[in-house]
């Protein structure tokens, strides 16, 4: 659920293109709220409050707190630049997780991709989700060709977080290279299985990089109707055809993370396909 476009940071790879001038949208928190008791009732058991920078949503402790009393286990991506203290108390709560990306173990490369002098407190809250045992995972995410990368994976494992993964800049919003409509080349390949995207004005899509294929709106049809629509069948329908005729999986989708380092760690129940079929079996 991508609560709002609005966030401290520009980052030049922005997938959402928000910033400081981004807004919250036009859904409330009461249609937020009805989505989400509408995800549980369709057997949802993980909510994602994304954004922009979720932290800034007045209502992200309802909406967790909301989440829960469904049932749902939430996870919050924040660019942990700032939390405030009560909040760090909510995040502790059984059930929520924290996610973050990462860029460079060197400020001043960190600094030119987000845009601003953010390396040393994200590094800090990181460390403090640590102190607090929040679950956390880092994504660290290529935006340029001599980026500090493996540095930046090296610096989070030393500070002690366990799940870290790497992903591709993705041709999407600032990170289109034209600023063209994008395409399914930038997809993993798992849009739409078992996960969907709700935006701050209620469309509805197949995943977060999939924002030029609507399949509804929440404001007008409810999540159930949404999901079995015709609309929704040709979308899907769509992209299984374009993913069946590559020729290899995108780079680091396949093994071992089978997902964008945006979303929670799939967990295959078997091993992975070949590479070149990206569809193991998931839970």
């Amino acid at each position: 659920m991508e609560i709002t476009g609005k966030c401290q940071l520009e980052c030049s790879h922005c997938y959402a293109s928000s910033g400081p001038n981004g807004t919250h949208g036009t859904m409330s928190s009461d249609d937020w709220r009805r989505v989400i008791d509408q995800a549980a009732a369709c057997g949802a058991g993980m909510v994602q409050f994304i954004g922009g920078e979720p932290t800034l949503h007045p209502d992200l402790e309802d909406l967790i707190t909301h989440a829960l009393s469904c049932g749902i286990d939430v996870e919050v991506f924040s660019n942990l630049v700032h939390v405030p203290p009560r909040l760090w108390e909510v995040l502790a709560r059984p059930g929520v997780r924290l996610a973050t990306s990462w860029y460079s173990d060197d400020s001043e490369e960190h600094t030119a991709i987000t845009g601003r002098p953010t390396h040393a407190r994200t590094r800090s809250n990181i460390a403090e989700a640590k102190r607090r045992e929040i679950p956390l995972r880092v994504g660290v995410i290529g935006v340029r060709e001599t980026q500090r990368s493996d540095q930046a994976q090296q610096e989070m494992a030393a500070l002690g977080v366990a799940d870290v993964r790497y992903d591709d800049l993705r041709g999407v919003g600032r990170g289109a290279p034209d600023l063209g409509t994008p395409d399914s080349s930038v997809l993993c390949g798992r849009c739409a299985h078992g996960n969907l995207a709700v935006a701050p004005d209620g469309s509805v899509w197949p995943c977060v990089f999939t924002r030029w294929l609507s399949v509804g709106n929440v404001r007008e049809n409810s999540l159930h109707d949404i999901l079995t629509s015709d609309r929704m069948a040709t979308v899907v329908g769509q992209l299984r055809e374009e993913f069946s005729h590559r020729a290899e999986c995108v780079p680091k989708m396949c093994d071992p993370q089978c997902g964008p380092s945006c979303s929670p760690a799939c967990r295959p129940k078997g091993d992975c396909r070949p590479a070149g079929n990206c569809a193991p079996t998931y839970r």
